[in-house]
């Protein structure tokens, strides 16, 4: 793994973390197993032989626990038994393999909330989010559970006469997934479930459900690391499949090393998504979902909303509105249930939000509200709004993964499409009209973003990746099976002649 935080479950789902058992407030952490130190390791046994770090909660800066990441050593460890798993996994049957993948998805019900609070508790994402987190997991289990049913290649017409073509898909093999601080369980459940279906061994971990089946651990491995670790995954030839989640200019580095051993990879990197909002549109529908696509998750989803262009008929009116949303949104604990905005990750994010809200003053831009670091223990923000910069301005052009909202005003239909496209990402853009027309020029080539929105807020949920500098990534989705296997198209001769292709004679 190229990051070091996560879960270490009875169901061992998710990476490992700790928390101090002195802290009658975590006591619900020895549910899941958890000590104040972990190991990072897991290959059909727990163990981790590398340098131990120490994670701590964004909420309060204070520490959780610590993990024992992987040595290399470890790590050529891990790779051997995943590969050795690989063999027994791939000749399990599909539905068989699914059935399995339903136990998991099974298992992460059972603990769906203390798993969404441990999720809350590392990276700072309000409870309610974090148990949607795991269930983004379980939905994808029972997505990949029908899949395993499902796949498969057609038969095909051949020219040649008693002949047949088939197309067989086959499992890749040996699937190394890096996943995000921000979405560490439906990363890697949106990866795993249908790798797994597919006949895939996975770098990373669910062990009791695996244990319980008699079938290798190891075939949901995990190695916690650092960038040595990454990159030691990224250049490794015995890796199939590396799926990448994570900054676009760390993905592009990651991309560059799979692609020097003319490897497979699976990108989902940044994005700068846009809302556009006519004048004809519904405003008790634009406040409310901007309001959540620009500020949940305090800004950190590759699909949150940092650009937003309102017709110049009704932009004052709606960033009055807006403005008075904002000054509504509940501020505090992750865990306290009436919490709709809760820290930054790190504080790290705290100085390049303060960076970004400086660039944008000298760039031209007006702070509507926000704007300034909350004086409190943690990594708070103020969730800001930005006015008056020009649709090319450099900061707009910068996805800044904090909550900041460039509010952009447009004359006519076909610039503000230009516009929206002119970023180097393609994630997510939504829309908000009520001219039909337009809706569907907007479906068309007016839009070079994998997700389009139609009055709905850039939504959490996941589909798909994205286009240009997001990746092309598809890790779900109606195709993101083929990713994880590879084609083969068979020739088979049922006939007693030996005819060639194209007609030719050779005799």
């Amino acid at each position: 793994m190229w990051r070091t935080s996560g879960v270490k479950a009875e169901l061992q789902v998710l990476r490992c973390q700790l928390q101090s058992e002195n802290q009658p407030r975590y006591a619900w952490l020895r549910e899941l197993g958890l000590q104040e130190e972990n190991p990072g390791v897991y290959n059909g046994r727990w163990g981790g032989s590398g340098e131990v770090v120490t994670t701590y909660c964004p909420a309060n800066n204070e520490p959780i626990a610590r993990v024992r990441q992987a040595s290399l050593e470890d790590y050529e460890e891990t790779v051997k038994k995943a590969k050795e798993a690989w063999k027994v996994w791939a000749d399990v049957p599909a539905p068989k393999r699914g059935e399995i993948v339903r136990q998991i998805g099974d298992a992460l019900r059972q603990k769906i909330k203390v798993l969404g609070s441990l999720v809350s508790l590392e990276m700072g994402k309000i409870f309610v989010e974090g148990v949607g987190e795991v269930q983004e997991y379980v939905d994808v289990c029972d997505y990949a559970v029908g899949l395993s049913r499902m796949i498969g290649g057609p038969i095909l017409p051949s020219e040649r006469p008693g002949h047949a073509l088939i197309e067989q898909w086959n499992p890749v093999g040996l699937v190394g997934i890096i996943t995000a601080f921000n979405f560490p369980v439906a990363v890697y459940g949106w990866n795993s479930a249908i790798a797994m279906i597919c006949g895939n061994a996975c770098i990373w971990i669910i062990a009791k459900v695996l244990e319980d089946n008699k079938v290798p651990g190891a075939i949901c491995s995990l190695a916690c690391g650092g960038a040595e670790i990454g990159t030691a995954m990224a250049r490794d030839e015995r890796m199939d499949l590396l799926s990448f989640t994570g900054s676009t200019k760390v993905g592009k580095q990651v991309a560059l090393m799979v692609q020097e051993r003319f490897g497979r990879s699976l990108l989902e990197l940044g994005g700068n998504n846009a809302i556009i909002v006519f004048e004809d549109a519904d405003l008790n529908l634009v406040i409310p979902s901007t309001l959540f696509a620009a500020v949940g998750t305090a800004g950190q989803r590759c699909t949150t909303a940092r650009r937003l262009f309102l017709h110049e008929s009704i932009h004052d009116e709606v960033v009055a509105k807006l403005a008075k949303a904002y000054a509504q949104v509940r501020i505090g604990d992750p865990w306290d249930s009436d919490t709709l905005y809760g820290p930054l990750h790190t504080k790290e994010a705290v100085k390049m939000y303060l960076d970004a809200v400086e660039q944008a003053k000298q760039q031209g831009g007006s702070v509507v509200c926000g704007g300034k670091v909350i004086s409190r223990p943690g990594n708070y923000v103020e969730p800001t709004i930005v006015t008056g910069l020009p649709h090319n301005a450099p900061i707009v052009h910068t996805e800044t993964f904090a909550p900041i909202l460039y509010v952009l005003k447009f004359k006519a239909e076909e610039e503000v499409f230009t516009w929206n496209n002119e970023v180097k990402q393609g994630l997510s853009s939504s829309i908000f009209t009520k001219d039909l027309g337009r809706i569907f020029r907007w479906l068309g080539y007016s839009s070079d973003y994998f997700s389009i929105f139609l009055k709905h807020s850039i939504a959490v949920f996941h589909v798909s990746c994205g286009e240009k500098h997001t990746g092309g990534g598809r890790e779900s989705g109606s195709d993101s099976w083929k990713l994880y296997m590879r084609r083969s198209t068979c020739t088979i001769n049922y006939s007693k002649d030996l005819p060639l292709a194209q007609g030719i004679k050779f005799q």
